[in-house]
């Protein structure tokens, strides 16, 4: 079976970024240059002495830190995204 990003509507996605950015966020949409993340929490890893794996695990273990309500995540500047669910702690 083939997957596509429309499958994870609705869901809570992790965008690991090209830059020092780790965006989360329920995913609600997408058109040809961006995914659309409602509830938000996009983090400045420079802000923080912590690492992008343990923020993420962080986030499964007490939830999303909201700080937008939507925010626009360009696809150029992805690298990998995932459910949070299927993050292993």
């Amino acid at each position: 079976m083939e997957e596509t990003i429309s499958q994870f509507r609705n869901e809570v996605i992790v965008f690991d970024m090209a830059t020092p950015y780790v965006c989360i966020g329920t995913l609600t949409g997408e058109d040809h240059r961006y995914y659309i993340l409602e509830d938000a929490d996009i983090h400045d890893l420079r802000d923080s002495t912590t690492t992008r794996e343990l923020y993420v695990l962080d986030t499964k273990k007490h939830g999303v830190g909201v700080n937008r309500s939507k925010a626009w995540v360009r696809k150029d500047d992805v690298i990998s995204l995932s459910l949070l669910s299927d993050v292993k702690e």
